[in-house]
């Protein structure tokens, strides 16, 4: 009866923020202008959670946000198709969204499931597998896991330990390091697989920290893709072993200012990156920048990278290469690089980013 209620509620506020947005949306979203298809994977964590601000969302926020995808016509599509559709190159939708959730909270099936049963929306849930094997009231258990996946929830893979895979723990030469990486996933594969019935397809890394070398050995057990925690928007050129996603969640980032924001950005292809996310020798990097697949669809004076540790700078451009120099050590210990410019035809922000990790 109580999620009969939930769902009654939902419907309702759907009717309210329709005739409220069809006034009020701003010109941009309604007329639905894109350049090119525009896809954007979205991060939950917690819902209704107000002790943790940090990772928290209001359920009153997360249904105004689903109402305005549905008001302003995004398709929200399933993670499986997005990524279908990038392995085999086939068109994406002009507007499009795809909802994922990490850790696998109870208040995901408290809270988060009923409301995305009242939209009919698709959505992944990424589970940190010792969470919830261990039968604490914070997760999700087995049987509510099981639940929602016999109603249609998908539910893929977050790591056994959910550790902070990109450092290297020490004493461990690269083989160790690397045999590390993978005896953590097998183990949360194994597990997943045990409970769920199936072979988990996609894995969110944790706390959204790669390089090159946790990419690979996830890639090596079978992982058809990888998300990230790195800002951006999807194209068919978006590489398989670093998905980009929005992270909706604290006092600023789950704003329906900021969620319109993420929502108008699109993917900046590029066919190389400077540096890759490949462990850093030294915290000194001399020069940050990227290969544009498209060069000319951007305003030139628009084009900038963004440094973590350095802060947003215009770009040199050379041809088709943005760069900016560097003569300062880098004093973070993660920093994410972000190659951005506004594309002439639209004049919406389109980015690509990447991480890098200081060797400490």
């Amino acid at each position: 009866m109580r999620i009969y209620n939930n769902n009654v509620i939902s419907l309702c506020y759907v009717l309210i923020i329709t005739l409220f947005l069809s006034f009020f949306t701003p010109p941009l979203l309604r007329a639905g202008e894109t350049a090119g298809p525009g896809v954007t994977v979205l991060i939950y964590h917690r819902f209704g959670e107000s002790r943790y601000p940090t990772t928290n969302v209001s359920a009153e926020r997360f249904r105004e946000q689903l109402a305005y995808l549905m008001v302003n016509n995004y398709q929200v599509i399933s993670l499986s198709d997005l990524v279908s559709a990038i392995e085999h190159k086939t068109p994406l939708p002009d507007k499009a969204v795809v909802i994922t959730i990490d850790d696998g909270y109870r208040s995901v099936y408290e809270v988060a499931w009923p409301i995305l049963k009242s939209f009919g929306y698709p959505f992944t849930v990424f589970l940190y597998v010792k969470g919830i094997d261990s039968d604490s009231k914070a997760y999700m258990t087995w049987d509510q896991v099981r639940e929602v996946q016999q109603q249609g929830g998908d539910f893929q893979d977050h790591s056994y330990s959910h550790n902070r895979m990109a450092d290297r723990p020490k004493g461990l030469d690269e083989a160790g390091y690397r045999a590390w990486i993978r005896d953590d996933l097998r183990k949360g594969a194994q597990i997943l697989k045990q409970h769920l019935g199936h072979q988990a397809k996609f894995l969110s890394i944790p706390y959204g920290e790669y390089n090159t070398i946790v990419q690979e050995e996830s890639r090596k057990l079978g992982y058809e893709a990888l998300m990230s925690q790195d800002p951006g928007s999807i194209s068919l050129e978006t590489d398989l072993n670093s998905i980009p996603r929005e992270p909706i969640l604290g006092n600023e980032w789950s704003t329906m200012k900021h969620f319109a924001e993420v929502l108008n950005r699109i993917d900046m292809p590029v066919t190389v990156m400077e540096p890759p996310p490949a462990p850093l020798k030294s915290a000194l990097v001399k020069r940050f920048g990227a290969t544009l697949l498209y060069p000319d669809r951007y305003e030139p004076n628009s084009l900038g990278i963004y440094v973590t540790d350095l802060g947003w700078h215009r770009a040199k451009v050379d041809g088709g290469f943005v760069s900016i120099d560097n003569d300062r050590p880098l004093q973070r210990h993660v920093n994410r690089v972000t190659v951005s410019g506004r594309d002439k035809k639209s004049g919406r922000l389109a980015m690509r980013t990447w991480m890098l990790v200081r060797p400490d």
